[in-house]
């Protein structure tokens, strides 16, 4: 009976450890086509958006190819107009970069003169460079930069997205043929599909609202690159909690040097109000229950995927783990590990 346990023992921790190192090896091989799977994860997320209004337009008779066609010009136009305006104002704020980072770092010292002078701060404190608010500009221009380089790669992405949106409409007779006898399992992966789906639908649309508005008060405020930090809002909506302080750090710096600590303050505020706005009251209203995550989870989803994939790894980080805990979800088996992904009060 000892030798019995001693085996099976001897078994899980063989099998856990196998888990262990498949894990490390896939999660090298992704590390090591990092460049190609961003692009098929982007595509693959462009298609989760343009699947539904594809299938609608399915619906109303209109054949398979012309609707292809509606949804893919519509999406290079709006990616066309996006990357040339938003190319050129990358491309100028790098360009007057240091000016903007020496201007900040002498309003700073300014203003650290004012404290001391005051006695808040002690005489000896300097900022050193790890929160210096001009390596801030720097880190904001070189992600701003990588991310820019994906528009080069735009009519890959469309082209993927044109097979991958012909693929859905048959997709689901593949499934029905493979899982014929299997209806729950088949139940399951529409389930899944349709809350993924669901997700991220809700997500774009209110991100956008936010990019908006955001543009929107940026302009009227006089704030330089308004749409430039509007679809930078946009982007960093779909990460909870800290995705909105993200994106309103570089406009809010950008105040400073450009118009003073007064128009600035006004930048927060509006920053504040249309993301308590849209991210407490109207987002979980059409959101619902059971699609959050933990702030814990939260940070390591960023860090990891950040680190796996690089900074359009932390863009997608959220969608990417909100897919993972829907899945986890879905299984009486793993659903505990979908209630730990979820946030304190579900």
């Amino acid at each position: 009976m000892m030798k019995e346990e001693i085996f099976q023992v001897e078994s899980r921790v063989k099998n856990i450890l196998l888990i262990i190192a498949c894990a490390i090896i896939i999660i090298a091989g992704i590390k090591a086509a990092s460049s190609i799977l961003i692009t098929i994860l982007l595509s693959l997320f462009i298609t989760i958006v343009c699947a539904p209004p594809f299938l609608w337009l399915g619906s109303k008779g209109i054949p398979k190819s012309l609707a292809i066609t509606i949804i893919i010009l519509t999406f290079l136009l709006i990616a066309f107009l996006i990357g040339l305006l938003v190319g050129t104002s990358v491309a100028d704020f790098t360009l007057k970069l240091p000016q903007y980072q020496s201007k900040l770092e002498s309003q700073m010292q300014l203003l650290l003169e004012w404290l001391k002078n005051e006695e808040i701060i002690e005489p000896d404190f300097k900022i050193t460079n790890e929160i210096n608010p001009g390596s801030i500009l720097v880190f904001v221009g070189n992600t701003l930069n990588q991310l820019s380089g994906l528009f080069a790669d735009i009519f890959l992405i469309a082209f993927i997205v044109v097979f991958m949106l012909l693929e859905a409409s048959s997709f689901p007779l593949k499934l029905n043929k493979i899982l014929k006898e299997s209806t729950e399992k088949m139940r399951r992966i529409e389930v899944i599909y349709h809350k993924i789906n669901r997700y991220i639908g809700i997500k774009t649309i209110i991100s956008a609202i936010t990019g908006i508005l955001v543009y929107i008060v940026l302009l009227i405020i006089g704030v330089d690159y308004a749409l430039l930090w509007g679809v930078l809002a946009f982007a960093l909506n779909y990460i909870p909690n800290i995705g909105s302080i993200l994106a309103a750090i570089p406009p809010l710096l950008l105040t400073i040097i450009q118009l003073g600590f007064w128009e600035a303050l006004w930048v927060l505020v509006a920053y504040i109000l249309i993301n308590t706005i849209m991210g407490n009251i109207i987002e979980p209203k059409f959101m619902g229950k059971g699609l959050g995550l933990s702030t814990l989870v939260v940070f390591i989803s960023l860090i990891f995927w950040g680190w796996l994939l690089g900074p359009m790894g932390m863009l997608l980080s959220i969608p990417l783990t909100i897919a993972v805990k829907i899945i986890l979800d879905s299984s009486e088996e793993t659903r505990w590990l979908g209630i730990l992904l979820g946030p304190e009060r579900e």
